[in-house]
């Protein structure tokens, strides 16, 4: 087991290594001058070259790259060109929404998920069955937004029971600032869902019909705890990797819901960076969820642990 997790570790740190080197070089192959770029044509020759001597763009490609691995395991992301302050700070003053609104989605999907899919298949090939499929498959082909843009239509405009935006102002309780990613949660949710329900479903049509769930049936167990104490445990494995996976890409679909429905999160703060062409911001952000994903599956190889003993041995 020690062994593994040394070799997971180690396969963290390379891809971390990757990405912090495509991200070095996002600047650096930037067609002309990046500095220049990012100022805009309005800019001076004397704020461009400042801001080429503060990003150290002057200095050869090398010294560039150790400088900025450098800040990077010190923590320094830089400097936003726009809003003038660390892209740390940055990132933390909006992470509250996106870790809230990540945590709701995936709330949202599990709830979804895991029943219908288990019910889905035991009574496999029946209309429920059906139904739950189609939908699935129906709710995976529909984009986020424009389910976001529909629960606005019905839930907000119409019904009056959300607001359309925002997250409440600096005065707002947490309960008010809660209320206002029910909608971007349920939309997202509910398009995360299809894939977590079609692994739950598939993952335990491969154990129901398995010795042990006979031999269960036979000592007289009730069903539900045949299919759920005995069954969808053993159905966990692919169902974990999955929900873990799912969490990781909450997160940069994030980025699109927060713009449609106003939430000033990390997701709205990287499309107005890209639209700004600040850089720092942009390298910051990528750093970061991509940071968070390999984290994520990460956690997922430990709860095999916890999941199923023999992963140990």
């Amino acid at each position: 087991m020690l062994r593994s997790t040394l070799n997971r570790l180690f396969g963290m740190v390379v891809v971390m290594a990757i990405v912090i080197t495509l991200v070095f070089l996002i600047v650096r192959l930037t067609p002309g001058d990046p500095a220049a770029v990012m100022l805009g044509p309005d800019a001076s020759a004397g704020d461009i070259a400042a801001l080429r001597e503060q990003m150290g763009l002057n200095a050869p490609l090398w010294q560039q790259f150790f400088h900025y691995i450098g800040s990077v395991l010190r923590g320094d992301l830089g400097r936003s060109i726009f809003l003038n302050i660390p892209v740390t700070e940055a990132l933390w003053q909006r992470a509250e929404p996106t870790f809230f609104l990540t945590l709701m989605a995936l709330l949202v999907a599990t709830l979804i998920a895991l029943p219908v899919g288990i019910l889905s298949a035991y009574y496999r090939g029946s209309l429920f069955d059906q139904v739950a499929t189609a939908v699935a498959m129906l709710s995976a082909s529909i984009p986020s937004f424009w389910l976001g843009l529909l629960f606005i239509q019905f839930f907000a405009v119409r019904l009056g029971w959300f607001d359309t935006s925002g997250y409440g102002g600096p005065s707002a309780t947490f309960g008010e600032r809660m209320s206002h990613l029910v909608l971007p949660a349920l939309s997202l949710g509910a398009v995360c869902s299809a894939l977590i329900m079609r692994f739950t479903r598939a993952s335990m049509l491969d154990v129901l019909n398995d010795d042990y769930v006979r031999t269960a049936r036979a000592k007289g167990m009730t069903e539900y705890r045949v299919v759920v104490k005995h069954a969808f445990k053993n159905a966990l494995i692919p169902v974990v990797t999955v929900i873990g996976l799912t969490a990781a890409l909450l997160i940069s679909g994030a980025i699109v819901t927060e713009t449609v429905f106003g939430i000033p999160g990390v997701g709205s703060l990287t499309v107005s960076a890209v639209l700004r062409r600040d850089y720092p911001v942009i390298q910051g952000t990528l750093l970061v969820i991509s940071g968070l994903y390999v984290l994520m599956n990460f956690a997922v190889d430990m709860l095999y642990l916890l999941v199923d003993p023999r992963v140990r041995f």
